[in-house]
């Protein structure tokens, strides 16, 4: 079966996601090449993180700091009961200009519309 397979070849396979060390890779390797010309960027996760919540608080700070506008798009956000529990959600939240629900087509219609309204952040905010 090819899960299985991937399962195998992938050492971090179902071991949770590591939001804060991807971000710091993002952040050291790309952020200055392709943020440069006052982007918004779209991080599209469930905040679900498996690392320390600290240095992820801090690599959201540092990719707030470098974009217009940071959207998060969140899946968990479809349920109505959502809470945002886990360290890593709450990590994120802060440094995050829009936190939006991301699971069908309505929710990607609905992200165009935001896209198209200016940003929430002013430059006074961006300075924090």
């Amino acid at each position: 079966m090819a899960v299985d397979a991937v399962s195998q070849a992938v050492a971090d396979w179902s071991g949770g996601t590591r939001i804060g060390t991807c971000l710091k890779a993002f952040n050291l390797k790309w952020s200055r090449r392709v943020l440069g010309q006052n982007a918004s960027v779209l991080l599209i996760s469930d905040g679900l993180d498996r690392d320390d919540a600290e240095g992820l608080a801090a690599q959201m700070q540092r990719l707030h700091n470098s974009c217009r506008e940071l959207i998060w798009l969140n899946p968990l956000l479809r349920y109505p009961g959502f809470e945002a529990k886990p360290a890593g959600i709450r990590a994120m939240l802060p440094h995050v200009d829009r936190f939006l629900p991301v699971h069908n087509l309505e929710s990607v219609a609905e992200l165009a519309t935001a896209i198209a309204q200016p940003p929430r952040r002013t430059e006074q905010t961006r300075a924090a």
